[in-house]
């Protein structure tokens, strides 16, 4: 049985094709995201994701690092941010370890909630054409490309539901197209 085929002008494999396409697509959307999050009162999408990893309970700075793959100095500026803004706290290690924790504020939990209730509504709004089955199939699609990327990485993010809890009952059950 032989390789794939080499395309004689790029002088690349065809099955590439779909990927480069792919990392195009996903270079996109990361860039979408990224422009989603700024405005006046909105989470920095550092916030965003260290709040909805908290939703899952309190953690201690290297938890953090492992579940996050950063540098403990990275996440030490931004929950030193959070921490000002009153978005996080820390606190005795629930299990009685000695490192104390972090955990989100109930106003941080109360700003994840509006970021992610904004989000969804935009999200439906910009999907209000598509079809529910696409809409899932789609969420079926991403949720099986992340999982790959976290299995290469060998770092999980917990999918209770759709995620975690930070911000109650998951919207995404009420999203209205």
């Amino acid at each position: 049985m032989s390789g794939p085929e080499i395309d004689p002008v790029r002088g690349q494999s065809e099955v590439t094709i779909p990927i480069e396409a792919l990392e195009f697509e996903a270079m996109l959307l990361g860039r979408y995201s990224l422009i989603s999050r700024k405005g006046v009162g909105q989470l920095d999408r550092s916030a965003y994701v260290l709040l909805q990893r908290l939703g899952d309970g309190p953690m201690s700075i290297g938890q953090l690092s492992e579940a996050l793959g950063l540098d403990v100095s990275t996440l030490n500026r931004q929950t030193a941010t959070m921490l000002k803004a009153g978005l996080l706290e820390r606190i005795p290690d629930p299990d009685g370890g000695i490192a104390r924790k972090f955990r989100a504020t109930d106003a941080g939990r109360g700003r994840m909630a509006a970021e992610r209730a904004s989000g969804i509504h935009h999200l439906g709004v910009i999907l209000s054409d598509w079809p529910e089955s696409e809409i899932a199939a789609l969420a079926d699609h991403l949720r099986r490309f992340n999982s790959a990327i976290e299995h290469y990485h060998g770092r999980s993010w917990p999918r209770d539901g759709v995620s975690g809890d930070v911000c109650g009952p998951s919207a995404v059950a009420h999203l209205e197209l």
